[in-house]
């Protein structure tokens, strides 16, 4: 016996279908209780076409065609592997300073503009120091006069006329005026303001005309010949990242990219993001590299030498918690599928390294692996070994 032909199916549904055609098909109730009947012969007629079906097989086993399914497979090699971490950072100048007055009084001149280079030492501004110059002219005045007094009460000490306290009272008014003299003199240098160190001014905070007082920044200068990138990194690398490490530094912005050396390591944790700071110092001669400037760091976490490492992706779970992957078997009718469990060891991005369950040599399923069952038959289909090809490129 055969399967049952395609016009005997049509033939027994149309038969089926032909005899209720009534008034109750008229109606929307009507029409949707047919398709339901309906439905429940067809799906009677597939058990009856389904139960044939097997009895054709028991009466002729050569009737009975085993399929196989369609996998790609990729050849297991060990090779070496790395992970790299890739952070948010920031471009720093390296140093930075304020240009500040320590006296107070009215700016007369600030005689830099915004990213003029300066050097250390160069006069940055001025302050009007009127009100020390009238202090010293009244304290010359009071100085002369208590110098002459000084020079009489003396005169007079040394031919035993007065009393000493008069002497001593009259030197100390000439001395005490002689120091303050001293001191509004020092005061007046004050009014110079110069560049604490060399660099590119950022910005200017304060203009001609407005008021300083001491300590309040005038200027502020940026030493960006040189610059730092900043990155803030958790706590989990701390055992991996290490000074003098090299590191691959990304400007977006800038379409470029740089290796250089980690110069410092944080020494304390920030306690309120669980991070600890990294630092790589930059030459920025051309000045490309402003402050504030994104960038990202890329470090190495993760090395190993001549280990398995295979798709994420392949491995499956069993419901007991075992993971495991598919690897071609032989048999006597051709490959099979061969459940191989395995275990796992360090992510590296899409793949994971494998620790026991497969050696270099095997044949894993990477494709069609979803629904196969162990042993069953399977048909392999060949292309270029992303393994091995993956293994070349690292």
């Amino acid at each position: 016996m055969k399967n049952i032909p395609l016009f005997l199916l049509i033939v027994l549904l149309l038969s089926a279908c032909g005899g209720e055609t009534g008034k109750e098909s008229e109606t929307l109730a009507g029409k949707k209780e047919l398709i339901k009947t309906k439905k429940a012969e067809i799906k009677t007629l597939q058990n009856e076409i389904d139960k044939l079906k097997e009895e054709v097989i028991v009466l002729d086993p050569a009737s009975q065609v085993k399929t196989r399914r369609k996998v790609v497979t990729d050849t297991v090699v060990a090779n070496d592997v790395e992970r790299f971490v890739e952070m948010q950072a920031a471009v720093e100048a390296d140093d930075a300073s304020m240009a500040s007055s320590e006296t107070g009084g009215r700016i007369t001149n600030v005689s830099v503009r915004e990213g003029q280079a300066v050097r250390k030492g160069n006069l940055i501004a001025t302050v009007d120091m009127e009100s020390v110059n009238k202090q010293i002219a009244e304290v010359q005045t009071s100085l002369s006069l208590a110098a002459d007094v000084f020079m009489r009460q003396s005169k007079l000490w040394e031919q035993n006329i007065g009393s000493e306290i008069q002497y001593l009272q009259a030197k100390n008014q000439k001395e005490s005026l002689e120091k303050s003299l001293e001191t509004l003199n020092f005061q007046l240098t004050k009014a110079n303001v110069y560049a604490p160190i060399s660099g590119v001014v950022d910005e200017v905070m304060s203009d001609a005309g407005e008021m300083a007082s001491p300590g309040m920044p005038i200027v502020k200068i940026m030493n960006t010949y040189r610059v730092k990138v900043v990155a803030s990194v958790p706590e989990k690398y701390l055992p991996v990242v290490k000074r003098g490490q090299k590191v691959t530094i990304k400007f977006p912005a800038l379409n470029e990219e740089r290796v250089a050396t980690v110069t410092t390591v944080g020494r304390s944790i920030n306690p309120a993001n669980r991070t600890f700071g990294l630092e790589v110092i930059l030459n920025n001669k051309n000045g490309n590299l402003k402050p504030n400037l994104l960038a990202s760091m890329e470090l190495k976490d993760f090395t190993a030498k001549n280990v398995v490492s295979i798709p994420l992706a392949a491995i499956q779970q069993e419901i007991s918690g075992e993971d495991y992957v598919f690897v071609k078997g032989e048999s006597a009718e051709g490959a099979i599928a061969k459940k191989a469990y395995v275990k796992k060891g360090e992510r590296i991005e899409n793949s994971v390294i494998i620790t026991e369950g497969l050696k270099p040599g095997d044949q894993l399923v990477v494709e069609g692996a979803r629904g196969l069952s162990e042993g069953e038959l399977i048909e392999i289909t060949t292309r270029k070994n992303d393994l091995t090809s993956a293994a070349e490129s690292r």
